[in-house]
């Protein structure tokens, strides 16, 4: 498979370049910021394309679209039409209206696609996931996500992920997706959300790069029809804090760090037990680069989390 990279504007366009040199032939990369294309150049051997259109000529079979959300729409419907296989970062787009003309442009080409959505592939979310399937909890009524970083406190965030017009928002737009989308995965479509978003850095260094003050410290509550209530917590504002996953229903809870899994319901006499982990599947990057698409990360999971993310930005 021969692949190119549209854009390195996000932070992981590193990580899926190096996922993609053992598993296919990575033709190029084409980025219009100089100082990104330099930086990514010094960390690998991979040519840089003159023009967003030398990409889209060329005869790669696929492409990792890492740029701006705001160009997603742009980049995404070229490649498309180029009749190239789609893979991007999330969020899709910044608008669940630009999310449907990307969506048009996929099924006319007749293209696959796949989005960033990792954590349904990993072994602890997988196994939260067959608990709550399992029936064991009773009906959900409380799920709660917490996944947070330094990036702002420390400083290794780049500015420009701090830019509105670019990001569409801070910590929730960015980290938060993950809990939106895992919080889907369990409960469906929220009817209603409400956030509250700030910014929690005050240092000078910080706040100069923060120049559209977009939020570093979030949380989003959201409600769903059958009463259950939905927490989603991101920010770039603590080190070392913990990722964790709360599922309580009627009959039990089950619980998530990042290296384990444990419940609570009748099944355990009503201790706390640890579970053994379900087997890891292919990450999205990895599906998309053998061809070995599983379900979960397709254009309708796309669509619902900007969907999700438009609500949670909604001004009350």
């Amino acid at each position: 498979m021969k692949v190119a990279i549209l854009g390195v504007w996000h932070v992981h366009a590193k990580d899926y370049a190096n996922a993609a040199l053992p598993l296919a032939e990575v033709i190029g990369f084409y980025e219009e910021n100089d100082e990104l294309a330099k930086e990514f150049m010094s960390m690998f051997d991979i040519p840089r394309f003159a023009t967003a259109e030398e990409l889209l000529e060329s005869d790669a079979d696929g492409v990792i679209v890492c740029s701006s959300t705001k160009d997603h729409t742009r980049d995404i419907i070229s490649v498309a039409n180029a009749k190239k296989n789609i893979f991007t970062e999330k969020i899709l787009a910044l608008t669940l209206e630009e999310c449907e003309d990307i969506e048009r442009a996929i099924k006319d080409n007749r293209v696959e696609f796949t989005i960033s959505m990792p954590l349904k592939y990993r072994s602890n979310c997988l196994t939260v996931k067959k608990v709550v399937e399992g029936g064991e909890l009773g009906k959900l009524n409380l799920v709660r996500y917490h996944k947070s970083h330094s990036g702002s406190v420390k400083g290794w965030l780049p500015a420009h992920f701090y830019n509105r017009e670019q990001c569409g928002g801070g910590a929730m737009i960015d980290h938060g997706a993950h809990g939106m989308y895992l919080i889907h995965w369990l409960l469906g479509m929220p009817v209603c959300a409400s956030s509250a978003l700030t910014v929690a850095t005050t240092s000078e260094d910080a706040l100069e790069k923060n120049i559209d003050r977009v939020e570093d410290n979030s949380v989003t509550v959201m409600k769903f029809e059958n009463g259950a209530i939905a927490i989603n917590e991101s920010s770039f504002v603590t080190k070392y804090s913990p990722m964790f996953f709360e599922i309580y229903g009627e009959d039990g809870y089950v619980c998530m760090d990042k290296d384990s899994v444990k419940k609570c319901s009748e099944s355990t006499g009503g201790a706390l037990v640890e579970l053994e982990l379900e087997e890891e599947l292919p990450s999205p990057i990895l599906q998309f680069l053998t061809g070995k698409k599983l379900e979960g990360c397709g254009i309708e999971d796309a669509k619902v989390l900007t969907r999700m993310m438009e609500m949670a930005y909604a001004e009350k």
